[in-house]
């Protein structure tokens, strides 16, 4: 009976912080659509793909976005990817979106608070597909 070592891929964690500028703010009370931590959500993918495989990847789909909190221009959003499992081409994230500073522009325009609880904002999981190895992706 032989025992594999797990593959050093699963666990793998990528972490991104983005400051959310005003000209994102699409309603009321300076709140930025959801579709604005999908996109970086994407760029934590392309980051984990590049670490494992080499190659950028593409992004199959998401399931399971929550979003559970809201995101605000002046926001200072962390990012983190994760892989939950590694397939022969794919790749399951998991995903959070956390605000770690919060714009308070009820004080003055450039005001800020550091939150000493980061607020979890969306969560969500993904499948992200990389060429077989040894195989250019073709774009």
């Amino acid at each position: 009976m032989s025992t594999s070592a797990p593959d050093p891929r699963l666990g793998l964690q990528v972490t991104h912080r983005r400051y959310v500028p005003y000209g994102h703010a699409h309603y009321a009370g300076h709140l930025v659509d959801g579709a604005y931590v999908l996109g970086l959500f994407g760029d934590a993918a392309t980051e984990v793909c590049i670490r494992t495989d080499g190659d950028e990847g593409l992004f199959a789909s998401y399931t399971d976005v929550q979003f559970v909190a809201p995101v605000q221009a002046g926001d200072v959003l962390q990012v983190a990817a994760q892989v939950q499992a590694v397939g022969r081409r794919s790749r399951e994230l998991a995903f959070t979106a956390q605000v770690i500073c919060r714009g308070r522009p009820d004080r003055s325009q450039s005001a800020a608070d550091l939150l000493t609880v980061p607020i979890v904002a969306v969560t969500a999981r993904g499948i992200v597909v990389v060429p077989e190895s040894g195989r250019p992706s073709g774009r």
